[in-house]
């Protein structure tokens, strides 16, 4: 009791002395100093795991905010392609229209629904039919020329045979001598065929064909394709011919079906899968009179 007494006295006159004199801050200064790297190490685990709870929610929103960032670009990037594509569409619809507009024509729009581009049939399902006015015989026309001939209508629809046809072909003449030739479809939408052309004829590489008239099947003037190359056959005895389309008959989702004109003949209408029988020329190919 006497020692406890005894501590209580002298530590109640060290801290007296120290309050006045300041007898001990050296000491406690070096003390803390001699402790603070106890201090570190004793909070380590706790800095630890409270680094690691927030590098872990770093990293979480870091890739919930990436998953958002990637949604946003491949919607900007979707709905920039939709209106890509509307801008096309409206542009080839505008030379559409404009071409129909400087030839001064009658003409209807109407949207390609189906495409038949297989090499024995070539053929276009359009979204208007009889309901809307169309005739079998109709003519088919697209900013760049001629495509072809309305062959069967229902109520709401019309199938049209392409000029690439392996069956069809079409009376032209060369827009700068006038000599009268015969263009013939090859089943390719990129390519027609001249052949048996006399090897006098007035007929050179990158002439232009416009639709003769003859026949009275198709009217005069409409571009049909530009030769692209001349050669002579396996006989040596005539030229042919490659033939570029001047229709974009493989893509458009528009076409214009000429008004107005009235062919002299008349197609018997076929049902819609049947191909037209016509009577076939001397080179064995069926043409469209």
């Amino acid at each position: 009791m006497l020692r406890l007494l005894a501590f209580l006295i002298l530590a109640t006159a060290l801290m007296v002395l120290d309050h006045r004199g300041g007898w001990l801050r050296a000491v406690r200064v070096q003390a803390e100093a001699a402790v603070q790297p106890l201090w570190w190490l004793a909070g380590l685990p706790s800095r630890t795991g409270a680094s690691l709870r927030e590098n872990a929610v770093s990293r979480a929103q870091l890739a919930s905010d990436n998953a958002r960032l990637r949604e946003a670009l491949l919607l900007t990037q979707a709905r920039n392609a939709r209106l890509q594509t509307a801008a096309t569409e409206n542009a080839r619809l505008r030379g559409l229209l404009d071409s129909a507009e400087r030839g001064r024509l009658d003409v209807q729009l109407a949207s390609v629904i189906d495409i038949d581009l297989d090499p024995t049939r070539q053929r276009l399902l359009l979204d208007a039919g009889s309901g809307n006015g169309v005739q079998v015989g109709q003519v088919v026309i697209d900013a760049g020329g001629l495509m072809g001939q309305v062959i069967a209508t229902t109520a709401s629809t019309a199938s049209v045979l392409l000029l690439t046809d392996p069956d069809h072909a079409v009376p032209v003449m060369v827009a700068r001598s006038g000599v009268r030739l015969m263009v013939y479809g090859t089943g390719r939408s990129d390519r027609l065929q001249l052949v048996d052309v006399p090897l006098s004829a007035d007929v050179r590489e990158g002439d232009e064909l416009l639709s003769s008239g003859l026949g009275s099947r198709f009217p005069p003037g409409f571009a049909v394709g530009r030769i692209q190359r001349l050669r002579t056959d396996d006989s040596r005895a005539f030229l042919e011919a490659d033939v570029l389309p001047a229709a974009k008959l493989d893509r458009g989702r528009d076409v214009l079906l000429l008004r107005g004109y009235k062919p002299v003949q008349s197609f018997s209408a076929p049902a819609p899968a049947a191909a037209v029988p016509v009577q076939a020329p001397a080179t064995g190919k069926e043409m469209m009179r």
